[in-house]
């Protein structure tokens, strides 16, 4: 029988006022925000890496704060995906992956390359893109997402571009765009996105439990699975990642 993948479940950052008092305790400096998050949560996945550069002492601080078996997953520099031609993208996501990442070591976790809702599949771009990914840098494994926001991509060609580069398609639970089932890669990216302000724990607790068996399948078969809860009522998402994860032991 195959052993069950380990599923981690987080967050979208660790910095937000209205967490301050709700999931942070009164009083905790600022600067101990993420040592606290990762302490309550098994991953993050890092918004600040879409808008800059980061030092690799910035890296190797989030490490240490981070214990064993905790992850980063990392958002991809907008300038390697808001552009209209992807395939040019070369220069920008060979930056963004020497500005230091490596620094997170056995914290690593996938790099996620966020689409614009308005990007549209064409195979040949795609294609390109996807074959710019590397699988390593400075001798750290890499993986990859990616989460296109266009219905066009609901393609049997762009699932098996996806497959052939290892790359995983995010599964994206929104109301705002559409999901995708198709796993293409050796492990699963879900982003929970419609969490609601009137739920204490952002979904109800049958809402929860369905979660919560949709990752235990995703992992049955031996992979790794990354749940972050992101967007949707964001005061309530340190609540639901939470109220998760007992229920995945």
């Amino acid at each position: 029988m195959t052993k069950a993948g380990p599923i981690r479940v987080g967050i979208g950052g660790w910095t937000y006022e209205p967490w301050r008092g709700t999931f942070y305790p009164e009083g905790l400096a600022k600067a101990r925000e993420l040592e606290y998050a990762a302490s309550r949560l098994t991953a993050i996945e890092v918004n600040s890496t879409f808008y800059s550069r980061q030092s690799p002492a910035t890296f190797a601080k989030w490490r240490k704060a981070a214990p064993d078996g905790f992850a980063y997953a990392l958002k991809a520099g907008r300038a390697c995906t808001q552009r209209r031609d992807l395939s040019q993208s070369g220069e920008s996501v060979a930056r963004f992956l020497e500005q230091g990442i490596v620094e997170l070591e056995d914290r690593l976790g996938p790099i996620l390359w966020q689409l614009p809702h308005t990007k549209k599949f064409e195979a040949e771009q795609i294609g390109a893109f996807l074959s710019l990914l590397p699988s390593a840098q400075d001798g750290v494994p890499l993986r990859h997402a990616i989460e296109p926001r266009h219905e066009s991509f609901d393609d049997p060609a762009f699932f098996e571009l996806a497959r052939k580069a290892g790359v995983a398609v995010v599964f994206a639970d929104s109301p705002r765009y559409p999901c995708f089932e198709e796993q293409t890669g050796a492990f699963t990216y879900a982003r929970l996105q419609d969490t609601r302000e009137d739920a204490a724990t952002g979904y109800d607790d049958a809402a929860l439990d369905a979660w919560a068996d949709k990752a235990r399948g995703w992992a049955a078969d031996g992979r790794e699975v990354f749940v972050f809860l992101i967007a949707g009522a964001k005061a309530r998402n340190p609540a639901a990642a939470e109220a998760l994860i007992p229920r995945l032991e």
